[in-house]
């Protein structure tokens, strides 16, 4: 069976690349959309000279021309949308209703995978005070999708290592503490830790698989599901140190969001829902979604102690 023909729309960010990277790597034909309005940005223009290098198409369009957004996604069979949903950098999820408009115009599209990649939005949009507008505007988006008759695939890859794992999952760095870790509550709650290049392989995987079809894919590899103590264990033995551990209430975490601007508010109440309430894990899958390495067993996914040999 050939390959379907992918374009991804936000392919310079931080899973964009990767899904870009992934998507060539399983022999698609790849093409990345070159929005006009990329100015000055030389560093994400390169990142796209690179990806035609690799054998990537560029596509240029905008998202203030409808009938460009239109014709792109004309060249292609399936849509893979990373654009940013995280309040300290951008926020771009309701941008996505001008490409469903596109892609229901064109009608051609077998697939389409909106920017989702982190916590389920259905499972979330009534538990957060903070941020809850990521939520709201992933299920408009679904919404939109799926009033369209869209063919689609949500991707909800919980705790990206780059964000959770190199850090041990602290607040206030991206690299290991050195002396002293804050442990949230007991430790205990199981939490789903992820390597990036990991998410875009499964991710890439699902576009042609019809088992995925109109259903979520959780990323929850067996291994990978460990609880903060273990994940503080791992870099322990790695380091062959023990690091100070200072256990938070939940009562003491949450009065320490008390000064925080709304963007820091919304990072420190989705550390709340993943280490306190365990919202990443309290519910059975079911027959609406599938878990991916149990779909693409070959797929040699990587351990979060081989995650944080990079920190060392």
């Amino acid at each position: 069976m050939s390959k379907s023909k992918i374009l991804v729309v936000g392919g310079t960010g931080y899973i964009g690349k990767r899904i870009v990277k992934a998507s060539l790597a399983q022999g698609h034909p790849t093409f990345v959309l070159m929005r006009r309005e990329i100015g000055y940005e030389v560093e994400k223009l390169q990142t796209l000279l690179s990806f035609k290098q690799q054998g990537a198409q560029l596509v240029e369009g905008s998202f203030s021309d409808h009938q460009s957004l239109v014709n792109a996604v004309k060249e292609v069979d399936v849509v893979i949308c990373t654009m940013s949903g995280v309040q300290f950098r951008s926020h771009n999820i309701l941008l996505q209703l001008k490409l469903v408009d596109a892609i229901n115009e064109a009608g051609n599209i077998k697939r389409f995978l909106p920017s989702e990649f982190g916590m389920d939005p259905s499972r979330m949009e009534h538990r957060v005070e903070y941020g809850k507008e990521t939520f709201e505007d992933k299920m408009i988006v679904r919404k939109a999708i799926e009033d369209a008759k869209i063919p689609y695939t949500y991707i909800s890859a919980n705790c990206l290592g780059g964000y959770f794992v190199g850090n041990l999952s602290q607040t206030n760095t991206l690299v290991p503490p050195k002396n002293r870790v804050s442990i949230y509550g007991d430790g205990n709650q199981k939490v789903v830790f992820m390597d990036e290049d990991d998410v875009a392989t499964y991710t890439v995987k699902s576009v042609d698989d019809p088992r995925t079809l109109n259903k979520t894919l959780y990323l929850r590899p067996h291994e990978n599901i460990l609880t903060h103590n273990q994940l503080v264990e791992k870099w322990e033995k790695l380091t062959d140190k023990t690091l100070q551990k200072v256990h938070i209430s939940a009562q003491d975490f949450l009065a320490s969001m008390k000064d925080l601007d709304h963007a820091y508010k919304a990072g420190f109440e989705r550390i709340y829902q993943i280490f306190y309430d365990g919202c990443l894990m309290n519910f059975e899958i079911g027959e609406h979604g599938e878990e991916a390495s149990n779909l693409y067993s070959e797929v040699r996914y990587t351990r979060m102690d081989e995650y944080l040999q990079r920190y060392l």
